[in-house]
């Protein structure tokens, strides 16, 4: 959603003591202050929830540059691969007065807090519609602060104060908290659901409040609160990724224009790993890359423990399984050794697919479909308690060299556009792809690594 927002102006009515906002995100972007959603007049008239730049949740409600109400996480927030569902309530008149703000994250209250304003004795500016205020969902009116992710199920429940338990639950097999993609909840006059079924901003409460999209586009992603697809791994640090290296479009899309003036050559990897069997498939577009220039294709594993917070033990200096594409010779590399060269270059805008067999040890490329190369053997043993990841690597370390890609693990999107036409699903009919993968490899995401 980076600069793009949904927008809506109430003529009239609601509830300004007592009301509920539920949503699902998944961020793409930390470090930097992103809204999700405001009712916003000015900096001293407004309801505010947003990301902090210290990635803290941040719950503020003034009027007339009073705080009504203003609760401030201790937590940090830092996985860009998870889903949160976030529920913000206000509940002015409750008779317990630190029950009238509140805040939900994976179905847990946030109870410790880093800055606590008063507790809510007045109206809240959200409803405030007699002044003609607009609501506003991923930015803050006049502002740069947009929410860079995704969206899901948002509902606002006008005049009704419920708790995270009435839009979701624990799965009594994960143990993970799950959506509840039909909650038995109101929605008074001015509330809304929307963002029920991909990227509809029309109302699917009873209530006809329609949203605008503005400042941009709306891109549907299979990507959802109860299917997460992976995409690439963000916060590994400059030390992994370079200082230049921009990320966009959900970080499905990762750029180098210019080479890194840190001599980092930058290592992309997928933030779901793959246990060590099934079969497993991605497609990536090289785009926009210099020639003579070692950039790869292919595969690392580790036995360290990772998560997208960028801790655990990456060894992304081991050796990797690299199809060198763009170099004076083309060639692939099986964990520090030649194992075939003399190979075709990959020209831009041609979409690779990968193909990890992790029950039979082999890895075959297919470039628009087609197989290229010979298949690679003795990837892995079974159950050798690696851990698999698709990656990819630029050598643009310097100055005059660089290069883009743009992945899909099955999200259905290349370079912000849903792919359309002929698609093709896995053979657990998930995801979509612009190729068709090969019988019995599966895309990854949850569903199928839960399986």
């Amino acid at each position: 959603m980076a600069n793009t927002k949904l927008t809506r102006t109430f003529g009239s009515g609601g509830s300004r003591v007592k009301w509920t906002w539920s949503g699902w995100v998944k961020r793409a972007a930390l470090g930097v202050e992103q809204v999700i959603f405001c009712a916003y007049e000015n900096s001293t008239n407004q309801t505010q929830c947003k990301f902090t730049s210290g990635d803290l949740l941040y719950f503020n409600d003034e009027s007339s540059g009073n705080t009504n109400g203003r609760i401030v996480s201790n937590a940090k927030y830092l996985d860009t691969n998870a889903w949160y569902h976030l529920v913000f309530v206000w509940d002015k008149n409750n008779s317990t007065n630190t029950d009238r703000i509140k805040m939900y994250v994976n179905g847990e209250r946030v109870t410790s807090f880093s800055d606590t304003g008063n507790w809510p004795s007045d109206t809240s500016q959200m409803n405030n519609d007699s002044l003609g205020r607009e609501h506003e969902i991923g930015v803050k009116n006049g502002s740069n602060d947009y929410f860079d992710g995704c969206m899901s199920h948002i509902h606002f429940c006008d005049g009704y104060a419920y708790q995270a338990s009435d839009f979701g639950s624990v799965d009594s097999v994960t143990g993970e908290w799950q959506i509840n993609t039909a909650p038995s909840v109101s929605y008074g006059t001015t509330g809304y659901w929307i963002l029920k079924d991909g990227n509809t901003v029309t109302d699917s409460s009873p209530n006809s409040n329609t949203w605008t999209v503005g400042g941009g586009a709306l891109t549907k992603t299979l990507d959802n609160p109860s299917n997460n697809f992976a995409t690439i791994m963000k916060s590994l640090g400059s030390d992994v990724i370079g200082s230049t290296v921009q990320f966009k479009y959900g970080n499905l899309d990762v750029n180098d224009p210019n080479g890194s003036a840190s001599g980092i050559n930058p290592n992309f990897i997928s933030t779901l790993g793959m246990p060590s069997k099934g079969k497993w498939y991605c497609e990536v577009r090289p785009d926009s890359f210099s020639t003579s220039s070692g950039h790869s294709i292919g595969i690392f594993r580790t036995k360290g423990s990772t998560d997208d917070t960028g801790e655990g033990e990456l060894e992304l200096n081991t050796p990797k399984i690299r199809y060198i594409f763009a170099d004076t010779s083309i060639y692939i590399i099986k964990y520090g050794t030649n194992d075939q060269t003399g190979l075709t270059s990959i020209t831009s805008n041609q979409t690779v697919g990968m193909a990890l067999d992790l029950d039979n040890g082999t890895l075959q490329y297919y470039v628009n479909g087609s197989a290229r190369h010979n298949q690679i053997t003795g990837i892995n043993s079974a159950n050798d308690g690696y851990d698999y990841f698709f990656h990819a690597g630029l050598e643009s370390s310097s100055s005059g060299r660089y290069g883009r890609y743009y992945w899909n693990f099955g999200n259905g999107v290349f370079n912000n556009t849903v792919l359309t036409g002929t698609t093709y699903t896995d053979s657990n009919g998930q995801g979509k792809f612009q190729y068709q993968p090969p019988t019995n490899f599966l895309a990854l995401c949850t569903k199928n690594l839960n399986i």
